[in-house]
């Protein structure tokens, strides 16, 4: 039987059977046989369930979802939307029809403790998401399991709230797509096998969004629609500023496995990056400000990039970070080609950071006339044909080569480049007399 929790919550933790609860044991509910909503119950159009929902939103009064399953679509929240269930075992079916739950330009809804099944049903034009709100103050979304969706998994768009503690697979599009957000926190989620991204925090113009992403495990994510990179991410910040990226886990990404385009003031730190199709943490266009700290890159074409200087890229930490096991093949053709530990063009320090096994270059520094003070100084780079290839094309800035330690580099540890030509001898122990702009000293070799 479905009830309506009243005001007090502590009849929902009571530890008796539902078999055992009477009717005045929780005050001010609803009896749900009223209403015939009970588990496996046919109601197509949900006509039930969204009057309870209306009649406890105007109550202020949460909904509680025994076991089972409940078969709906087409539901619209209403402010002060509470729904919770049992961990597990309360579920939610999408019937087709149109969408499943939708909530626009209200203050609260939160969602808690259930199970939400798209069964890959056919969503209408108009809905992009399983679970689609939109100018939501807070959404609070917290230990569901939402699967099967069509498009995304869910899409938020101009709100605010936490996404946390959840499970959200099987999404054609995303698992969940953030726009214009409001200072959301997404974290302690799990969101894998979905079709063309993980987690996607995105703005339609650049500006601040104050998001925070930490701590989700984020894996098999494809890249079903194609492109260069718009797709197969598992962490993906587009136009959003002042955003953090932490303690993520991402694996088995078709392209990277955390990508910052136009993403200015962003941190991303602490996360572990496995088996990356593409490059693996990528700060790209239009940003200025970028800390890329203490990450862990194992398996990828690329390392870390810090790119798209012609574009504006500039200002960026990259430090203490671990990059191996990187490969020559990539999922496109590339001017420059795969297997670069860590590439930087612009007002960029790069130190600290330790670099085994990039079959084509450690670093890259600079592209073309795309080189500007850049720090490079404590690194360690081994088992790489060239240590670092830095520019020397006309036009190229100032870059300042110093204190590395590099090991097992066949080809050169520091050689200059025009383009993707070399056109020097080893710099790392001659020094730079011959381009002014480089400063390259106290380097050792072994």
């Amino acid at each position: 039987m479905l009830r309506l929790a009243g005001a007090s919550a502590v009849a929902l933790a009571a530890p008796r059977s539902f078999a055992a609860t009477r009717e005045g044991d929780l005050r001010g509910t609803i009896d749900a046989v009223r209403y015939k909503t009970t588990p496996d119950a046919t109601d197509r159009k949900s006509v039930s369930l969204q009057t309870m929902i209306d009649r406890a939103a105007a109550e202020n009064v949460p909904i509680f979802l025994p076991p089972g399953t409940y078969k709906v679509s087409n539901l619209v929240l209403p402010d002060n939307t509470r729904i919770t269930g049992v961990p597990g075992a309360s579920r939610i079916v999408y019937t087709g029809d149109g969408h499943l739950f939708s909530a626009e330009n209200i203050k609260r809804v939160e969602l808690s403790n259930i199970i939400i099944d798209g069964q890959n049903r056919w969503l209408g034009d108009y809905a992009g998401a399983l679970l689609q709100f939109t100018g939501v103050d807070e959404v609070m979304i917290d230990n569901c399991e939402i699967g099967g969706s069509r498009k995304h998994g869910v899409q938020l768009e101009r709100c605010g709230g936490r996404i946390e503690r959840s499970r959200i697979s099987g999404a054609s599009q995303s698992g969940i797509y953030a726009v214009e957000s409001d200072g959301l926190s997404i974290s302690g989620n799990e969101v894998f096998d979905c079709g063309n991204g993980g987690i996607l925090v995105h703005r339609w113009k650049k500006a601040a969004d104050n998001s925070v992403v930490n701590g989700n495990r984020v894996y098999r994510i494809k890249a079903n629609d194609g492109g260069t990179g718009q797709n197969g991410n598992g962490i993906n910040i587009f136009r959003a500023d002042n955003v953090m990226v932490a303690n993520n886990h991402v694996s088995d990404c078709a392209f990277t496995a955390i990508r910052a385009n136009s993403a200015s003031d962003i941190q991303i730190t602490g996360n572990q990056c496995q088996r990356s199709g593409e490059t693996a943490v990528y700060v790209e266009f239009e940003f200025e400000g970028a800390v890329v700290s203490n990450n862990i890159v194992d398996g990828a074409a690329n390392g870390i990039s810090i790119a798209n200087f012609d574009q504006g890229g500039r200002l960026a930490s990259v430090t203490g970070n671990v990059v191996r096991n990187l490969t020559l093949k990539g999922p496109y053709e590339h001017e420059v080609g795969f297997g670069i530990g860590i590439a930087a063009e612009a007002d960029t320090l790069v130190s600290g950071n330790i670099i085994e096994g990039a079959p084509r270059w450690g670093m890259q520094l600079g592209w073309g006339p795309y080189l500007r003070n850049l720090v490079v100084t404590g690194n360690i780079i081994r088992k790489a044909p060239v240590g670092c290839a830095v520019s020397v094309a006309k036009g190229a800035g100032t870059a300042v080569i110093t204190d590395n330690v590099f090991q097992e580099t066949s080809d050169g540890a520091v050689l200059g480049f025009e383009w993707d030509k070399q056109v020097s001898g080893e710099l790392a122990t001659t020094g730079s007399s011959r381009f002014e702009q480089l400063t390259i000293e106290r380097n050792r070799i072994s």
